[in-house]
């Protein structure tokens, strides 16, 4: 296998997760539309509503939102000081970056280990948080996200170390 067909089959393999990543936040986001507007046409037409819809909606916010952090760690975009980028040049700047993300990609790591610790603990009480659902299973998400988004961050410092070692002024 040569180096071209590696990097397309890498290439390709980024964008199924990026694809899944978006399905996923679209879908998440849907479901959370669609459920307020199911709850507030029940509430005002019958009277009443689905009673564990509301804890539903909640769950999803937390799911949207650190999904979305990790889309948005993809590039570097989800933590980014744009003073940096206005006033800092060549290798001052890539520097920089790579104390940026590395800082970055260590203290995601550190939430998702404590978040992993928090989410085992509420396995261990087993609650439940809405229609027989696992409290544990809706906090899931926690330390997922913020393990992808250290991964990537540890992935972009190396590319600024990789930038560092090629930059020609």
């Amino acid at each position: 296998m040569n180096k071209q067909s590696r990097k397309s089959f890498l290439e390709r393999s980024q964008m199924i997760i990026y694809r899944v990543e978006d399905s996923i936040l679209v879908g998440l986001l849907l479901l959370m539309i669609v459920m307020s507007v199911l709850q507030i046409f029940l509430r005002n037409f019958f009277g009443g509503g689905i009673v564990w819809s509301e804890v539903l909606v909640r769950v999803l916010v937390l799911w949207v939102g650190l999904i979305g952090a990790m889309v948005a760690s993809r590039q570097g975009n989800h933590i980014n000081i744009d003073i940096m980028n206005r006033y800092l040049s060549g290798r001052v700047k890539i520097v920089v970056k790579f104390i940026v993300e590395l800082f970055t990609a260590l203290i995601c790591l550190i939430v998702a280990y404590y978040s992993l610790q928090f989410v085992q603990s509420e396995f261990a009480y087993g609650g439940e948080s809405f229609a027989k659902v696992p409290i544990w299973l809706c906090e899931s998400i926690i330390p997922f996200a913020f393990l992808v988004i250290s991964l990537r961050y540890f992935l972009l410092s190396f590319i600024n170390v990789k930038n560092f070692i090629e930059f020609r002024p």
